[in-house]
């Protein structure tokens, strides 16, 4: 146990130490995967000391480091762990515990109990909806689409996991025209394929027609029915009418399940809320908690409004497992694909704690006010142009006319190491993309990045 102790302070030090210095290093790595390669070496022969293994992974591995806690990363809508989380996601590794229901966890399952009911509150999702933490977005998707498959089944006479889908009746799954790719990846995942989707068109942001959507139930004979819906377009960030969609969904009896895995979090502000109205009549839900909520990699959050269905689709037994005494705490397991699962319920607590529902709806309401800021700034340069209604933290920006500068651009920005964001294709058009989620990003880093970018495209506009 000294060696453990030595070794954990030199952790903590080294965690700190790197924590601060995302406020100043390079974004992206300028270190050599071969160089890294090289320093870890082979598979040993004999036992290494702790503190050796350590002190040489920091070393191999410190210089490949992309800054994605640090303020300045505006890609891929990731935050950066809060010192709450961050601290209970250290506790979690150290006490070491299987999150698979209340007899392998007590302390796993009542913690999850706890913050699955304030992440309810927070969503306005109802309280009689189950919950289950898994890894993130593609593992809440999958979960919500097994619970609305065996439901939807059920009410044609079908067991899907008895029967499975060989013969059942057909499953019309219709979807936002921009959705992301972990609905398709789900659908391949559960067996029902790409083929059952229909897509519904999408307004000039990437929200749902609503219109579009009445047209495409109609085009079949009530049957099993998904409609899955967008809080938070993966490129703009628009939101789809919840409120009339699910209103036209209910007419043909569908399942309606939402994807928020950033957006849903406008929930829990007061001045973004209209952009989820309606959310609490859907059915299930999906969100991320490494995303806005800023707690370390990985963790998703799926909420179902059907409880049965839910357990149907993910609980199973085994004599093993049966047999252990009931302690009285619910079951996290029974709610999620994964049985050898971290205690994510800590790190979470952790967070909501932390922060508090001010704190959340601040750090919402911040990212998103320095979303419209960084499109002002940008804007204000003839050839920057801003494709996108700024309605959340998504920004889209395209430089002089031709995809190539674009990328030219976003290149020369992630290579000076000031910001890194990415580039997307969206309505035919290469873009920078621009998403603002972490809770350390403050005015003047926006500023900085800003300049970064601007200066990359006068000298990018220049040379073209």
């Amino acid at each position: 146990m000294d060696d453990l102790r030595s070794v954990l302070t030199d952790v903590v030090d080294r965690v700190v130490a790197y924590r601060e210095s995302t406020t100043e290093r390079s974004v992206f790595p300028i270190g050599l995967p071969e160089a890294s390669r090289a320093l870890l070496g082979s598979l040993p022969d004999e036992p290494t000391p702790t503190s050796d293994v350590i002190a040489r992974l920091a070393m191999a591995v410190e210089p490949l480091l992309v800054a994605t806690a640090g303020p300045r990363f505006f890609g891929f809508v990731v935050g950066g762990a809060l010192p709450a989380a961050t601290a209970a996601d250290m506790l979690t590794s150290g006490w070491d515990q299987v999150g698979f229901n209340a007899v392998s966890s007590p302390a796993a399952a009542v913690v999850e109990d706890v913050a699955g009911q304030w992440l309810r509150e927070l969503f306005g999702i109802p309280s009689t909806a189950t919950f289950g933490f898994v890894t993130g977005g593609q593992a809440a998707n999958t979960t919500a689409l097994a619970s609305a498959r065996h439901h939807v089944l059920a009410e044609h006479g079908w067991n899907v996991e008895r029967e499975g889908l060989s013969g059942a009746p057909r499953l019309r799954i219709v979807v936002n025209g921009e959705r992301h790719a972990t609905i398709d990846r789900s659908l391949r995942l559960l067996g029902i394929g790409e083929a059952a989707i229909e897509p519904v068109a999408t307004d000039a942001q990437g929200a749902i027609d609503v219109a579009d959507l009445r047209r495409v139930l109609a085009t079949a004979p009530a049957g099993p029915t998904i409609v899955c819906l967008q809080a938070g377009n993966v490129n703009s960030g628009a939101f789809d009418d919840v409120r009339g969609a699910i209103a036209v969904s209910r007419t043909h009896g569908a399942w309606v399940h939402i994807d928020g895995a950033f957006g849903l979090w406008a929930a829990a502000s007061p001045t973004r809320r209209h952009l989820v109205d309606g959310l609490e009549d859907a059915d299930s839900w999906a969100t991320d908690g490494h995303k806005w909520l800023n707690v370390p990699y990985d963790c998703g959050y799926v909420f179902c409004n059907h409880p049965d269905a839910h357990s149907a689709a993910m609980a199973y037994t085994a004599a093993y497992l049966t047999g252990q005494g009931d302690v009285g705490l619910r079951s996290p397991g029974e709610f999620v694909p994964e049985s050898s699962r971290r205690a994510r319920g800590f790190a979470t607590w952790a967070a909501l704690c932390e922060l508090g529902r001010r704190g959340i709806r601040e750090l919402i309401d911040r990212n998103c006010d320095l979303a419209v800021r960084f499109a002002s700034l940008l804007s204000a340069v003839d050839g920057i142009e801003v494709v996108n209604d700024v309605v959340l933290n998504q920004v889209l920006v395209r430089f002089g006319d031709d995809d190539a500068t674009t990328d030219r651009v976003v290149d020369a920005v992630q290579r000076s190491g000031e910001c890194w964001m990415g580039a997307t294709t969206w309505h035919g058009l290469r873009l920078m993309r621009l998403s603002v989620s972490n809770w350390s990003t403050t005015e003047a880093d926006i500023t900085r990045a800003a300049t970064a970018i601007r200066a990359a495209a006068a000298q990018v506009l220049a040379d073209h």
